[in-house]
């Protein structure tokens, strides 16, 4: 019988390749990827200033900021920055056409204000939030890659402001512009432009690219792998045990495992069929039970 602490050695050159093999395949727009770009200043700026068409100087960003709301839903942004005029910018990247996407970012916007407002300030100081939502779709299947939401009046087919910009922008409809050519670089693996896109470029390449920065990415690959692997589990006994039945608790236990495929999915940028795998459910027991949950 093979010694256990041998058989998790042999084990871990293949667990490495794997997850070398989904970083190649990751790209900017995959949650997991784009928390580490959100870090750097400078990719918010080059960011934030070729899609608003003017050049922004942000002084901070937070990755992964959470909002609580002790009386309502919580939120969590991909990333809050704030410029040098006080303005907020939150940027946030969607791949799967699952939800109401519009009262998402009405929502979003409603928490960063209450968030950001100062206490006793006076409306007209309220600070100006910005909404930058990327996705890998066509969100409003009009042909173009970037939709301004404007506040109108509908009689007179006047555009008012109240502070907040609504910007849409998809990896999915190519024109000959800069930001598509950015959208490109988030979504294509092996895309970059180092000339017109230093910051995007360079913080990429070190994440792909870069021996140290492509082994990091592989232990956070792991890490949430083995995360997600034990939230499937936990959840399948929570809701098995609720129910109180054999037949409960397999069902609970799929449905926990069927959300962790979704995570990774969403998370690491997966396709299907690794992230069933991974979590230990074959991918015509996920779609059952998909189908089953809605």
């Amino acid at each position: 019988m093979k010694n256990p602490e041998n058989t998790q050695e042999e084990n871990t050159p293949k667990k490495r390749k794997s997850a070398r093999e989904i970083v190649d395949q990751m790209n900017i727009i995959d949650d997991m990827m784009f928390r580490k770009m959100v870090e750097d200043i400078g990719f918010c700026e080059e960011t934030l200033s070729t899609i608003l068409g003017m050049e922004i100087k942000v002084i901070k960003t937070d990755a992964q900021k959470n909002i609580p709301n002790l009386q309502g839903r919580s939120v969590i942004l991909d990333a809050l920055c704030e410029d040098d005029k006080g303005k907020r910018y939150n940027i946030e990247v969607q791949k799967a056409d699952n939800d109401d996407h519009q009262r998402r970012v009405r929502y979003y916007a409603s928490c960063i204000t209450a968030n950001v407002t100062e206490t006793g300030s006076d409306f007209k100081d309220i600070p100006d939030v910005i909404i930058i939502y990327i996705t890998k779709f066509d969100i409003f299947n009009r042909g173009k890659t970037m939709y301004h939401i404007d506040r109108v009046i509908r009689e007179k087919g006047e555009v008012v402001e109240n502070g907040l910009t609504e910007i849409y922008v998809n990896t999915e409809v190519h024109k000959n512009d800069d930001v598509s050519e950015l959208m490109k670089i988030f979504s294509q693996v092996d895309k970059y432009d180092t000339e017109k896109f230093p910051n995007v470029s360079e913080r990429k390449k070190q994440y792909k690219k870069d021996e140290e920065g492509v082994r990091y990415m592989c232990s956070l690959v792991e890490e949430y792998a083995e995360e997600y692997r034990a939230e499937g589990k936990a959840e399948g006994r929570a809701e098995g045990k609720a129910e109180g039945k054999a037949e409960g608790r397999a069902e609970g236990k799929a449905e926990g495992k069927a959300t962790s495929v979704d995570s990774l999915i969403k998370s690491l940028g997966m396709t299907l069929e690794r992230a069933c795998e991974i979590i230990g459910i074959t991918v015509e027991k996920y779609k059952e039970t998909k189908a089953s949950m809605q």
